[in-house]
């Protein structure tokens, strides 16, 4: 028979940590804190179909882990979706999601819909009550036409014309909020794009190196890698450094002559 502590609960709010976490508190030892992350991503709605844009930036702490990183992962051939926050949450939280919808594409035989993608992707956020460091840019064409949604790492939702989000979200919606308008062509929308970014570039430490760009549009996706370069490296070597001989001064020079090592004859073992 089973006892009353092996039967699961039934359901609601567990207070146990917050209790235990109190008490380490009286304890003097301090919680850990949220993870700082760095990052502009952005998307806006155009004529035809929906421009997501994001930076290249990957940040550990104070250090630039990965100055070329893909920050828009692919959810469906129409669907596409940009990621800040903690990198292994967004592409593991993406990739599930992606996985989802092509399985639901198989079983349905129709193309994947926007508000499916944005309803799993919420669901599952929600779920984990904002512990999954996951802040997304939805955006896509289907049957209904383009579609921009940003999602919250706690679950929240928005449904807009041009949206922001990471750690340079400001500096980007400064941009689009003076500049954006109805009806921008392709080109326009390119170009509104990615002086977002840059503002978040320039503007937020945590953002930086490249703007990625992706079109997408009735029946047609174009992924844009490194559209545009606004921080050109000053030197560039094919074959490495190479200093001239004086370049760095000597301070001082030690020769030291090392003896041979016994030779041991044929036969004998040493032991260390």
């Amino acid at each position: 028979m089973a006892r009353m502590s092996d039967v699961p609960p039934k359901g609601g709010f567990s207070f146990d940590l917050c209790r235990r976490n109190e008490m380490l508190l009286k304890k003097g030892i301090q919680l850990p804190s949220f993870r700082k992350t760095g990052t502009t991503i952005v998307g806006l709605v155009f004529q035809d179909g929906i421009v997501l844009g994001a930076d290249t930036r990957a940040t550990e702490g104070p250090i630039v882990a990965d100055k070329n990183c893909e920050k828009i992962h692919y959810m469906a051939p129409n669907i596409y979706c940009c990621g800040a926050g903690t990198a292994a949450d967004t592409e593991a939280v993406t990739d599930m999601v992606s996985s989802q919808l092509q399985l639901h594409r198989y079983a349905t035989g129709r193309e994947s819909r926007v508000i499916t993608a944005l309803t799993l992707l919420k669901s599952h956020l929600f779920s984990y009550q904002g512990h999954v460091s996951a802040a997304l840019v939805l955006g896509g064409v289907d049957v209904t036409g383009p579609h921009l949604h940003t999602v919250y790492p706690h679950g929240s939702t928005d449904t807009l014309p041009f949206a922001t989000m990471g750690s340079g979200s400001l500096a980007a919606m400064a941009v689009f909020e003076s500049k954006y308008r109805d009806g921008l062509t392709r080109d326009d929308g390119i170009q509104l794009v990615c002086e977002a970014i840059c503002s978040g570039i320039f503007n937020d430490l945590g953002s930086g190196s490249n703007v990625d760009v992706c079109v997408i549009t009735k029946g047609q996706t174009e992924y844009l890698r490194n559209h545009q370069l606004p921080n050109p490296r000053t030197y560039v070597s094919t074959k490495g450094y190479n200093f001239v001989k004086g370049h760095t001064e000597v301070l001082a020079t030690k020769i030291k002559l090392l003896k041979p090592k016994a030779q041991v004859p044929e036969g004998d073992s040493m032991e260390e």
